[in-house]
């Protein structure tokens, strides 16, 4: 599949014109009309307008492009982890991170009505389409009644392939939103196996924004770098930040090309450079590394520590 549902693209385009007439007001996002990154977008930028695009890259692109002023991208789950591909897209993309937001995450299974009647029962339901996220974020309730995961580029986008579709037996898990948009009804709401699940976005910009050290707006820094092939090189970048008294929030790792002997970090910290804490930490991470290079600086939306 190469392009949105046939049955989105009308909401689609209505976006996308919307969206044309300013593009510095805009935001992409990626996924159809009714998917938790529309909902993402309608929440934490409310004063610009929503761009669907159809993968992530395109919603990258889309700023790079001067389509969009912004763009907001998952980047992690509460339990179902980081979202794939981001560590990579995210420098490749060359835009900086300028905000965070947090968003609630509630699932629905939903299917196409019978004719003029309401969906079948929930032990009708064969099979369900849906984004990988959302499928790992409501495996045990998909398991425990025997439903097929099938996965789709985005959960609304799942949505209206199922209504496409019409087949009662095959059901799609999205945002409640979604069913309302294409005409399915909801078989059963809050599907997701935890009721504290939350996905973690993050807002990029084609410049960076750096905020002065001000402790009553707590910062982040999101940076990746690459050790060097060294015994202790990653504890003494670690160290670095311990002895200044830098707290760091997350440390994720990923290979880069097919040797497995560069190994790159995904990290975020608590504070601004210019911080002379921080200065020293990040100083001392570059010594020990080939490669440091910060992602962006930008106020918390959700206090850590």
């Amino acid at each position: 599949m190469l392009s949105f549902p046939d049955l989105a693209m009308p909401i689609v385009e209505k976006l996308k014109g919307e969206a044309a007439k300013n593009p510095a007001k805009a935001v992409a996002f990626q996924g159809s009309p009714g998917a938790n990154s529309h909902r993402a977008a309608l929440e934490a930028c409310p004063d610009l307008a929503p761009l669907p695009c159809f993968g992530f890259a395109n919603a990258l692109d889309a700023v790079k492009d001067g389509e969009a002023g912004r763009a907001i991208i998952p980047i992690e789950n509460s339990h179902n982890g980081r979202v794939a591909d981001i560590h990579f897209l995210l420098p490749e993309s060359g835009l900086s991170i300028v905000g965070e937001y947090f968003l609630p995450i509630h699932h629905a299974l939903m299917a196409p009505a019978k004719g003029d009647e309401r969906a079948g029962s929930l032990d009708s339901i064969k099979a369900a389409y849906s984004h990988p996220q959302a499928l790992g974020q409501s495996r045990k309730f998909l398991r425990e009644h025997d439903i097929v995961p099938l996965n789709f580029v985005d959960t609304a986008g799942a949505a209206a392939h199922v209504a496409e579709l019409g087949d009662p037996t095959i059901g799609a898990i999205a945002p409640a939103i979604a069913a309302e948009l294409y005409g399915l009804e909801i078989v059963k709401d809050h599907v997701e196996d935890a009721h504290d699940n939350m996905t973690r976005f993050v807002i990029l910009a084609d410049k960076p924004t750096f905020l002065q050290a001000d402790p009553a707006k707590p910062a982040m820094t999101t940076f990746i770098f690459e050790v060097k092939n060294i015994p202790a090189a990653l504890y003494k970048v670690l160290g670095g930040f311990a002895t200044n008294g830098v707290n760091m929030t997350k440390l994720e790792s990923y290979q880069v090309g097919a040797s497995f002997s560069a190994t790159m970090f995904y990290a975020d910290i608590i504070g601004v450079p210019g911080d002379p804490a921080v200065d020293r930490a990040l100083e001392e991470c570059a010594f020990h590394s080939k490669e440091l290079r910060i992602l962006g600086t930008y106020e918390q939306a959700r206090k850590r520590g």
